[in-house]
């Protein structure tokens, strides 16, 4: 009789297309996989797009960089404009070193916290398993970096006053001017591809823990919650 041929595991390339169409497949196949592919292919592509759109998000960028400058002189009045351009010019140089390791410690530190926080769940998933599922979960950021030079694209240059007016959340909608940071900030996590993130961390988490889908989406709900502290952070010392 002649043997069966045993079914060929999908590439690892498959993995960054059916993350998006069937990802509980991709976390099931790569539960003892390694975590560093995942995470060093999305960096890649989001650096090469912020790169190849850099000019489009730029008064973006200028609108940020004055706002904060505005409140660090508020605290210190003793800045000068001189100082300020200094700082600025220093900041656009390093724009491409954020985004390279930004990606990687927000993949850690979201894996971190899916990981503990899945441990109340009754979660058998690992800290490297909580980092892998993290770095497959970042995939749709992939389609944000797309959406934020696309919305750019079309808008007047005037009206990109903040850098929420560059993504598919709810703070879009609302005039940095006269909305309170502490509200933009909570208003930016209602986000398409934040909440599509979330989902899959959900998803991750009940293949990897081995725990109910219901409960991976509540454990993945809180870490929502905590990374939302950040910018909430972030927003109040601009007040």
């Amino acid at each position: 009789m002649t043997a069966t041929a045993a079914p060929k595991t999908p590439s690892v390339w498959e993995d960054f297309i059916d993350i998006f169409i069937s990802p509980s497949q991709v976390f099931e196949r790569r539960q003892n996989g390694n975590f560093l592919v995942p995470m060093v292919v999305v960096t890649i592509i989001i650096c090469l797009i912020f790169l190849g759109t850099q000019s489009l998000t730029q008064p973006v960028f200028d609108a940020e960089f004055a706002r904060g400058m505005a409140a660090a002189m508020r605290n210190n009045p003793q800045i000068t404009a001189d100082q300020m351009a200094k700082g600025k010019a220093i900041a656009e140089k390093f724009q491409v070193a954020f985004v390279l390791f930004g990606i990687p410690i927000a993949i850690f530190f979201v894996g971190l916290l899916l990981w503990l926080i899945g441990k109340l769940f009754e979660s058998k998933m690992t800290f490297a398993g909580g980092v892998l599922v993290a770095a497959y979960a970042a995939f749709p950021k992939i389609f944000a970096a797309i959406a934020g030079p696309v919305i750019a694209y079309f808008s007047d240059p005037s009206t990109l006053t903040s850098a929420t007016k560059i993504t598919v959340s709810a703070a879009h909608f609302f005039d940095v001017s006269n909305t309170s940071p502490v509200v933009l900030a909570l208003l930016s996590r209602i986000d398409v591809f934040t909440i599509w993130s979330t989902i899959l961390l959900g998803i991750g988490l009940s293949v990897l823990g081995k725990i109910p889908r219901s409960r991976a989406y509540v454990a993945a709900t809180v870490v929502w919650i905590l990374a939302t502290v950040f910018p909430l952070y972030q927003a109040i010392r601009t007040m």
